[in-house]
């Protein structure tokens, strides 16, 4: 068959391209291919899986066509809604097609080697429909008692069972099971068994609630939304957003038959807003998020792309779940910087979900305590439709805080006591509380944005800090298991006893991190029932599950973490929050520093106070006159946006302009160097011959972490008032700008970045 006789297709493949590429579809292929269908071709020496994007295309200039390998699904993985999202993303953040496919479908059918994923079947035992007479088995089973015990046993279970079961736990015989198969009294077959962890989970019970009066307001205002309407939702914590989200819900898919997307932040979080959302909803809800299998990932895809169910949960990437129909998007706690993607394509969920409504027709529901300040600004120019629920629900008040100067409190004992200290690290103040809550058996929450047990170790003699042999950062010293770890590459090491740089044999830990904070307290209250949430504790899949359900049960006294305790989490019992150390992360050389202190301090705020016995916050730090602080005290956001925003004009940063950062990196620091200075004026020349207007470029310099896992990095910013320019220079740039072939070199084009870092 000649190429003229063949249909042409244009795929789009995973690799680092701004292009698509042509491909000849044969006829025992063209009737199973659409737009959006996965397809087997071969590209350069390898197999690839990628999506067709068009047909009839245009034969290249030169080259030989070839023909794809295979189609290896019935209809297409993408539909046009996808296909148009990821266009979108692959325009506005600058990323090539295929790469941006690949992240929107789910791993298992992204890869070549396997085009078709295995899918988890069972085997389910059935008796057969023409079932023996009392008479007929009185014969049948004369001289085979098991046989009839087993034949009884699943005729009370509903006439099938798994024979996993039977065998496993029921510890019948394989021999018996086989005995019944072969005198056609049962049938054996195989099923598809869908692998959702969520299934087995019990979750607590979600009694229907009776809307406050600003809730009604708010939730009958969104009824009446314009297609791809955007609200945002500015409510403090404990005001009910979730019960107006469920609300929402129920008339979106209950009464209008169209289904819904909900994304939440953070991992620890999903397990609760499942229960909530089940226990409403049912088996409506299917769950994706990075902690589940690729089995149960693409069980829950697909159970949603045949419709099976109706609403997504998961954290960032359910902005892609394969839903079509779709009524409504819901971003909570929309502030969080973990709706921007590490990686490429380096999307923000927010974003996303905004653009794919507005292509749906969809609502879209921005929820927050602390909107971010781009947020907040597209609310005050009427992009957003504002909603506000200012008040906590139930009557509860929002709770008392206090700041304890940690430059004037125990500065005696700080200055000889030893480095495990408990009044060096638990003020008087907060220790008082902590016992207090303890007495009347209340729960605590401590947080501390900072895990490990120490933040670094140092020589007494020559100051000689321990460093990371991959990344320009110190080593955080844990305690348990004790060792030396990086929390950028993860590089291990066993704690030094001697100083390598003098000898000298004095080596002091320095810093605060929770797992010292646990141990001081565990000794100061050794009845206590103490739970750590950090990266170290919820390593295992249902780990951020189980900790959390038994704060809700009661089992824990005191809860610290990170910030992962500092959202969502609503536990009436919590009547004292208590942050160890406020400052953390408020002077980082970022511009959005400050915002996100303020963000975090108001959060862990919240979680207080939920019940009818009130809260108290207390807040330790060593700069209680900065703005961040001031205004959490007095949950003063208005305040803070005022003050945050003043800051960010000159020099100017969003929202007040657009950003991109290019970073340049590699294995070689000068060529490193040497590449982003060439890159820089590069730029700079191009906005001099081709006008940019409004467009600035600042650098090049170092990242603030020079390296990270063994690369070295330089960045380049640039600042636009125009969200076009950003996308127009960043493409030419990444297209024409030749990057040397030699020691890993490397450049990334991240858009509007939420840090600098």
């Amino acid at each position: 068959m000649t190429d003229q006789a063949r249909r042409l297709v244009e795929v789009a493949l995973p690799v680092p391209l701004f292009q698509t590429f042509v491909y000849s579809l044969d006829g025992e292929y063209e009737h199973e291919a659409r737009i959006g269908s996965r397809v087997l071709v071969p590209f350069r020496k390898r197999q690839e899986i990628g999506i067709i994007v068009a047909f009839d295309a245009a034969p290249p200039a030169r080259g030989v066509i070839k023909a794809v390998s295979g189609v290896p699904d019935a209809g297409p993985a993408l539909d046009e809604g996808l296909l148009t999202l990821s266009r979108w993303i692959s325009e506005y953040y600058v990323v090539p097609l295929g790469i941006v496919m690949r992240t929107v479908l789910p791993a298992l059918l992204t890869g070549a080697a396997q085009p078709h994923p295995n899918v988890k079947t069972r085997r389910i035992v059935r008796i057969r429909d023409d079932i023996p007479t009392l008479l007929q088995r009185e014969k049948a089973f004369a001289r085979a008692p098991q046989q009839r015990a087993l034949f009884e046993l699943i005729e009370s279970l509903g006439g099938a069972t798994s024979v996993e079961h039977l065998l496993q736990q029921l510890k019948f015989s394989p021999s018996v099971l086989k005995a019944l198969e072969k005198r056609a009294l049962i049938s054996i077959d195989r099923e598809r068994v869908e692998r959702d962890p969520f299934a087995t989970r019990v979750g607590r019970s979600e009694p229907r609630h009776v809307p406050t009066p600003e809730q009604l307001a708010v939730i009958k205002r969104m009824g009446t939304a314009r297609p791809g309407e955007v609200f945002l939702l500015h409510g403090v914590t404990g005001s009910g957003k979730t019960l107006v989200y469920i609300e929402l819900l129920r008339e979106i898919v209950e009464r209008r038959g169209k289904t819904a997307i909900v994304l939440v932040p953070e991992i620890a979080l999903t397990p609760q807003t499942v229960d909530r959302f089940r226990a409403v909803f049912g088996d409506d809800v299917a769950v994706l998020h990075s902690a589940l299998s690729d089995g149960e990932r693409y069980d829950a895809w697909l159970a949603l792309k045949r419709g099976e169910k109706r609403i997504a949960v998961g954290a960032r990437s359910a902005v892609f779940a394969p839903l079509t129909n779709i009524g409504a998007i819901i971003v909570d706690e929309e502030h969080e910087s973990s709706y921007k993607q590490g990686e490429t394509p380096r999307y923000h969920a927010r974003e996303a979900a905004i653009v794919r409504a507005t292509q749906e027709g969809a609502v879209v529901v921005l929820g927050s305590a602390t909107p971010s300040l781009e947020s907040w600004t597209n609310g005050a120019a009427a992009k957003f439709t504002l909603l506000s629920l200012p008040d906590r629900v139930g009557g509860a008040t929002l709770p008392t805080v206090a700041v304890v100067d940690l430059r004037k409190a125990v500065v005696d004992s700080a200055a000889t006591a030893g480095e495990d200290d408990y009044q060096r690290v638990v003020t008087g103040p907060l220790d008082a509380a902590i016992r207090a809550r303890l007495d009347r058996g209340e729960q605590s929450i401590l947080l501390l944005n900072r895990r490990g047990y120490s933040a670094f170790v140092q020589c007494e003699n020559c100051g000689n800090v321990a460093t990371c042999p991959n990344c320009s950062i110190t080593l955080t010293y844990h305690r348990s298991p004790e060792r030396l770890v990086c929390h950028y590459c993860m590089h291990q090491e066993e704690p030094q006893r001697v100083c390598n740089r003098c000898g000298g044999a004095t080596l002091r830990r320095r810093g605060l991190g929770t797992q010292q904070v646990e141990r001081l307290i565990c000794e100061r209250f050794p009845s206590a029932r103490v739970a750590r949430m950090d990266v170290d504790t919820t390593s295992g899949k249902w780990a951020h599950a189980e900790i959390l359900d038994r704060v809700g049960a009661g089992e824990v006294d005191i809860l610290l973490g990170t910030q992962m305790i500092a959202k969502g989490l609503d536990f009436p019992n919590v009547t004292l929050v208590g942050v160890i150390d406020a400052d953390v992360g408020i002077n980082l050389p970022d511009f959005r520093a400050s915002e996100r202190c303020f963000q975090l301090l108001s959060q862990v705020a919240g979680r207080a106070g939920r019940g009818a016995r009130g809260g108290e916050v207390l807040i330790q730090t060593r700069v209680p006159s900065h703005h961040a602080v001031k205004c959490a005290v007095t949950h003063d956001y208005m305040s803070f946006v005022a003050e945050e925003l003043a800051g960010r004009i000159q020099p100017v940063y969003p929202p007040n302009n657009r950003l991109a950062n290019i970073v340049f990196s590699g294995s070689v620091e000068s060529g490193v160097a040497d590449l982003a200075i060439a890159g820089a004026g590069w730029l700079r020349r191009l906005i001099r011959v081709r006008e940019s207007p409004g467009l600035t470029i600042i650098g090049p310099a170092p990242c603030a972490i020079e390296r990270i896992k063994t690369r070295w990095r330089w960045h380049v910013l640039l600042k636009s008032e125009h969200p076009h320019e950003l996308t127009r220079v960043g493409r030419y740039f990444l297209e024409r700008f030749a990057v040397p072939a030699r020691d890993g070199l490397r450049v990334t084009f991240d858009r509007d970045p939420v840090t600098l870092l």
